[in-house]
């Protein structure tokens, strides 16, 4: 029987990232996450807000970069796999956990990054040439615009970077 393990999940960051580098020199950091879901309780009519705490473990030069840049309070979309950790607490009781090993960790938009955003892009338009302007220019716009279904990109030059690969 195949088997098919994925985990995406969304949420907030409910500590600061604990970053560890291992003897065998691999970066590991763990990631406190809270996912909020709200619902209306259909007996009584109340909103009711669940909330799910997830530990997620990140590896390698991503567990660098989320030590580095994130912080407790800090939206994060996580994709990866679910696996259960097993243990002996001290009391000698078997004990089990779930939690999310990382594939992917994007860092989303913070409230104020998001507002700077949206102030700085203006929503397209179509708009009709205004009366000012000269025949000439409104004939070579005309000539310009692609033809019906078809659409006109307009290649730029490819990012260029020092980078060796």
């Amino acid at each position: 029987m195949a088997s098919y393990n994925r985990v995406i999940i969304m949420g907030n960051l409910t500590r600061d990232p604990e970053h560890k580098q291992l003897a065998s020199g691999q970066a590991v950091c763990r990631l406190g996450l809270a996912s909020n879901r709200q619902f209306k309780n259909r007996q009584t009519g109340a909103m009711v807000q669940e909330v799910c705490f997830v530990d997620i473990d990140v590896w390698g030069p991503q567990a660098d970069s989320c030590s580095q840049y994130l912080q407790k309070g800090r939206a994060v979309l996580v994709e990866g796999r679910l696996k259960l950790d097993t243990w002996v607490d001290n009391d000698g009781q078997r004990r089990s956990k779930h939690s999310v090993v990382a594939d992917r960790v994007t860092f989303m938009p913070t409230a104020a990054a998001q507002e700077g955003f949206e102030s700085q892009s203006e929503p397209m338009v179509d708009q009709q040439p205004s009366a000012q302007v000269f025949q000439g220019q409104k004939e070579t716009a005309e000539k310009k615009a692609a033809p019906a279904g078809e659409v006109d990109f307009n290649d730029q030059k490819p990012f260029e970077d020092d980078l060796p690969f």
